[in-house]
């Protein structure tokens, strides 16, 4: 079992849309994937069609101890997919959580109840470095990152590879970095293959070759409460969210070491 965070402290990246759709095209291939919803808002859990009314037991409830692995799981609409929601109790969950003396690892210790169920778990992490993420990234194997090709898309990396750092010296010396996925991508724009290019001569190979592109129907889908892929699966997202699912199943055996890229990121 295989778990991958989805993070990027910097809000509007595309990580949320990233999450679900990835997940969904790796359900399409046959794997059985675990999504788990880290963000207070609960928008992998609306993307999803998980109305709050399904969310009796919530992440929340994992990290506080309050349930099992088993009863906060919630089967999605898409075969093979699974989910575990997320309500805006999630919030509070930093600050109870201060005090434990295994705060970092409740994340970790509740999905070993469910090692070899899923081939995937996904972590739809929160847009900040908190304790949240500093969970999600104790538990994960590696680390998917979404960068919005935008002026300020490197604003703010330096911080999120120094606590990867941080994170692998204090509690998990495996987590590494599969790769950084360039999002809203727009061809018109000449700034946008300035930015893309920039990202590419600084992180080199872990820029995936796939990317983005910005599409009103990956806009669109989580309003009707299903990832772009089956909302619309011939959309040019759908279609590079597809092409991405690929590059990261090729990639899973072996992800680049952190170390090799933290370097050339601070310069």
């Amino acid at each position: 079992m295989t778990v991958i965070a989805v993070v990027n402290q910097k809000g509007g990246v595309g990580k949320t849309t990233t999450a679900i759709n990835v997940a969904t095209a790796l359900a399409a291939t046959g794997k059985r994937v675990l999504l788990i919803d880290l963000d207070p808002q609960g928008n992998a859990s609306t993307g999803l069609g998980v109305e709050r009314a399904r969310r009796r037991a919530t992440a929340y409830d994992l990290l506080m101890g309050d349930t099992v692995l088993d009863e906060a799981v919630v089967p999605s609409s898409v075969p093979l997919l699974d989910l575990i929601p997320a309500t805006p109790d999630l919030s509070g969950a930093e600050v109870e959580l201060v005090a434990a003396a295994d705060r970092t690892h409740r994340l970790t210790d509740a999905l070993r109840a469910g090692a070899g169920r899923w081939d995937v778990v996904l972590i739809d992490c929160p847009p900040s470095l908190g304790l949240l993420t500093v969970n999600a990234m104790a538990a994960a194997d590696r680390l998917l990152v979404p960068l919005q090709c935008e002026f300020f898309a490197l604003e703010g990396l330096s911080q999120l590879l120094a606590t990867v750092e941080r994170v692998r010296e204090r509690f998990n010396p495996s987590l590494a970095i599969v790769g950084v996925a360039l999002t809203m991508y727009d061809r018109r724009a000449r700034l946008t293959e300035q930015v893309a290019d920039d990202v590419r001569s600084v992180l080199g190979r872990l820029v995936f070759d796939t990317v983005i592109p910005r599409n009103i129907r990956l806009s669109e889908a989580p309003s009707h409460g299903l990832p772009a892929l089956i909302y619309d699966h011939r959309c040019v997202g759908s279609q590079a969210y597809m092409h991405l699912a690929r590059e990261l199943i090729a990639r899973l055996p072996a992800a680049p070491p952190v170390e090799t890229i933290l370097p050339e990121a601070a310069e």
